[in-house]
């Protein structure tokens, strides 16, 4: 089975090394796709240099910031053009521990999950070294988001997941709406309407050590307000279920 690890970035310079050498060396073998949106760093020269030595490294370079959404679209499109079997987001940050995709992975290849989401709040609250006022933003938004839409989903905002080629196929990502940090929110939903097994597997979040958030209180708004327009539109939407 092969996999394919997602990796957007933006100024990255200070983690792309070191992300990109922990993920090569885990016992399951991974690909990595970086789309880096013409880091001002040299964060894709970096990676360029890196793929002499590393095989399993491919990058795509998009002219500027376009959005993480897109940066994703883009991401899958490339990996279904190609055999891959699960494909995977994830962080350049090391919020997300580069050893969770073996559990992941596990969740779908070996227990028969679809989608296999890394959450920080399956098992209580799992986040180190942020405020207190990200958390219950984050963990509030997450409550929101199950009320509005009826997920039985903790963590609905998680960007570490793992997804089962055939999911892809069907959801077709070009067609999400979102484009920010509402777009994840917006593709556990699909899968969800879709009848796919989504399981959640326990994770520890631990906030960047090296560089700069790109999360802000506009873009998490952007991301509730979307909320009430996906369910607005999944009223008037078709969803087959398998």
């Amino acid at each position: 089975m092969s996999n394919i690890v997602i990796i957007p970035t933006y100024k990255e310079r200070e983690n792309i090394e070191a992300i990109i050498k922990a993920i090569s060396t885990l016992s399951v073998p991974f690909d990595i796709l970086i789309i880096d949106d013409n880091s001002p760093d040299g964060t894709a020269d970096i990676v360029k240099s890196m793929q002499l030595s590393f095989p399993n490294l491919h990058l795509l370079e998009r002219p500027g910031k376009m959005g993480l959404g897109t940066a994703y679209i883009t991401g899958f499109k490339w990996a279904l053009e190609r055999t891959y079997d699960y494909i995977y987001e994830m962080d350049a940050d090391f919020s997300h521990d580069p050893r969770d995709l073996v559990r992941l992975y596990a969740a779908c290849n070996v227990d028969g999950a679809d989608l296999a989401i890394g959450s920080r709040y399956i098992s209580g609250v799992n986040v180190v070294n942020w405020p207190l006022s990200r958390v219950l933003m984050s963990y509030i938004a997450s409550i929101y988001v199950r009320i509005i839409t009826g997920m039985r989903i903790m963590d609905t905002t998680a960007g570490f997941k793992c997804y089962r080629r055939e999911v892809l196929e069907n959801i077709r990502p070009a067609q999400i709406k979102s484009k920010g940090y509402g777009f994840q929110i917006e593709m556990k939903f699909a899968a969800w309407k879709l009848g796919y097994k989504v399981v959640e597997v326990p994770i520890i979040f631990t906030d960047r050590r090296l560089g700069a958030s790109k999360m802000t209180g506009g873009i998490f708004n952007e991301a509730l307000w979307g909320v009430l327009r996906m369910k607005l539109r999944s009223i008037f939407t078709g969803y087959p279920k398998r």
